[in-house]
């Protein structure tokens, strides 16, 4: 019978090919993690095609497992969503696959099997793939996305991206100018991106800007625009650890919307440094620097211009994703209720999203449809941490009445997240919500909701390009430290031969003790030599390692060779996934399980180096 079924649906999707070589250039795949659905969008019409012997729920052949009888599976994820055989002639399905043998072959031959089909689709075997793309769907702790009831997404840099030269520039320019009216020097400044990176930390107590490792540690550090060398990183910080819950000092850039706030910042600190800023500001450190860039750039955002400009020529600031509203469209077709909650206005919410999802949806959809609830100006992180009134949108231009309830298909501002559960009934992780802010979106819902969460990071793909372009650097700077590895293991033990010869005691080896002094000093002389002419080679590389990201701070997810970045170590802290885009997800389907990849622990070397070992022991017992 499961053969039969996959000839089938084998036949039935050769047909479905032949569709896509005929409407090649209006077809959106939306790939299934088994065999599921396809659409063709094109201006007219929208045709659905479904396999029902494969996916109908309603068959009488299959069930989808309700809350009520939900149980949870050897990862510990629930079964809530999964779909399920009713008994209906089961039995003579088991009699057949009994009689192809165990099920570790019969699940190796329908595997080969699935993989054959995969690739004659063009599908890409998921998660394995996808895994390794820089549009693949991380996972760092296991999801089930049957599970999940709800998704909800925040807007700005999620749901559509910014060009970040365009947007964060102009953010920029109004800060500046704001800036410039409190009587700051700002003249001769202009915007540059290629200063700060997601992930860094300002500390505002030095006027500094670093990066730290997961555990805290500077690795790099810039004061004003000019980066601190190795030493002065060591006297300033060799006793310091970035701590994120020191608010005064230390400030994480948590978002992309980050960026122009510490460009400005900076490059005042240098004017600070060279006393250009006016004695009638009052006595300026670099904290109260720090409070005036912030106020100016607030100033811009509230003051409505620098939004009014974007409104009027959205074009020029978003990144067209035609895959993202039929990724949404995939998920809300799966039974999924989709959330928009953002910190962006009625009408600025309106318009970009009318701009950014109309178009690309098919049969007049408006984004509006996409969407079970949609509520703006939620005041996050407060929205996941306190109740606040909430106000329905009643007209098309923003009038608004309080209620209570949130009821689908409403457009709402304020309120709370415990009203979301609430309205929907449902809570926990049974949601999961998608953002780019690592604080306001990932880590507070996560925190005080338990929510699942998913963050988006766009520069993941920049990130994957540079570490695909820098591995022969890497390998090549592996490889000679590697080597210095070596030739240090060996100058150590002949220096603690010479050491104890100096005491009178025998080295730790009859070689190293039968050396004479000569040959001794010599080897240690030689060997030193060598190992100064490797640090000589390998210090320039590290400091170039990372520059195809960024020439000043390296990889985004790194801190050193081989180290995580604090970042990194945030993202796998408070996010279940990252990726790149929204649109990923349309690689993948609304029914996949994300499964955490095994974590490695610096003792794992020795399955590395002794894969036989637990044999050898076995065959030495007997």
């Amino acid at each position: 019978m499961a053969m039969a079924a996959t000839t089938a649906c084998a036949a039935y999707y050769q047909d479905v090919v032949s569709w896509q070589q005929r409407w090649r250039m209006n077809i959106t795949l939306l790939r299934p993690s088994s065999l599921s659905l396809f659409y063709f969008p094109s201006s007219t019409t929208t045709k659905k095609l479904t396999c029902r012997r494969c996916t109908d729920a309603n068959s009488g052949v299959f069930s989808v497992t309700p809350p009520s009888k939900a149980d949870f599976d050897y990862l510990g994820q629930s079964t809530k969503g999964d779909l399920n055989l009713i008994n209906l002639g089961i039995g003579e399905t088991e009699r057949r696959l009994d009689g192809r043998g165990p099920i570790e072959d019969v699940a190796r031959m329908e595997a080969q099997e699935a993989e054959h089909l995969l690739n004659h689709l063009g599908i890409p075997q998921d998660p394995f793939s996808s895994r390794y793309s820089p549009r693949g769907i991380f996972c760092t702790r296991t999801l089930n996305l049957r599970s999940i009831t709800a998704i909800g997404y925040d807007m700005d840099y999620t749901l559509m991206h910014y060009n970040v030269a365009a947007w964060e520039g102009r953010a920029y320019d109004y800060c500046m100018d704001n800036l410039k009216t409190m009587g700051f020097p700002v003249d001769g400044l202009s915007f540059d991106p290629e200063l700060v990176i997601r992930g860094l930390v300002i500390d505002k107590e030095k006027g500094n800007l670093v990066k730290a490792d997961r555990f805290g540690y500077v690795k790099r550090a810039m004061h004003g625009t000019t980066m601190l060398s190795t030493q002065t990183l060591s006297e300033m910080y060799g006793r310091e650890l970035v701590d994120l819950r020191k608010e005064s000092r230390w400030e994480f850039l948590n978002t992309l919307f980050s960026v122009s706030e510490a460009v400005a910042y900076m490059q005042l600190v240098d004017r600070l440094d060279e006393g250009a800023i006016a004695a009638d500001l009052g006595p300026l450190d670099y904290k109260g620097l720090y409070k005036a860039v912030g106020k100016a750039l607030f100033r811009a955002h509230v003051e409505g211009q620098l939004k009014s400009e974007i409104m009027s020529k959205p074009e020029l600031f978003v990144e067209p994703d035609p895959e993202l509203p039929l990724a949404l469209l995939d998920q809300k077709e799966a039974g999924k209720k989709l959330l928009l909650i953002t910190n962006s206005d009625y009408h600025y919410t309106e318009k970009m999203m009318q701009h950014s999802f109309n178009r690309f949806l098919p049969n007049d959809m408006s984004w509006r449809d996409l969407f079970d609830i949609v509520i703006v100006s939620a005041r996050k992180p407060e929205f996941f941490q306190m109740a606040h009134p909430m106000y329905e949108v009643v007209t098309g231009e923003g009038l608004m009445r309080p209620c209570f309830k949130a009821d689908s298909g409403g457009v709402y501002s304020g309120g709370s997240a415990q009203m979301v559960e609430k309205s929907l009934g449902i809570q926990g992780d049974e949601i999961l919500y998608v953002g780019d802010h690592i604080y306001t979106d990932v880590s507070q819902s996560k925190v005080h909701l338990r929510w699942r969460t998913a963050l988006i990071c766009r520069e993941l793909e920049e990130e994957y390009s540079a570490l695909v372009h820098s591995r022969g650097h890497r390998t090549t700077l592996i490889e000679l430290i590697n080597q210095k590895e070596l030739v240090g293991d060996l100058f150590n033990q002949l220096r603690l031969a010479l050491q104890r010869r100096s005491k009178g005691r025998p080295a730790q080896t009859v070689a190293a003790t039968h050396m004479d002094d000569k040959e001794l000093n010599e080897s240690i002389q030689k060997l030193l030599i060598v190992m100064q002419r490797l640090d000589n080679k390998i210090g320039p590389m590290m400091e170039s390692d990372g520059e195809l990201f960024n020439k000043r701070w390296g990889f985004l997810s790194r801190a050193g060779l081989w180290d995580k970045s604090h970042l990194m170590r945030q993202i796998e802290k408070y996010a279940d996934i990252y990726t790149s885009r929204v649109s990923n997800f349309l690689h993948y389907t609304p029914f996949m399980y994300f499964r955490a990849q095994e974590q490695t622990l610096a003792h794992d070397s020795y399955s590395f180096h002794h894969p036989n070992r637990g044999d050898a022991d076995s065959e030495d017992e007997e």
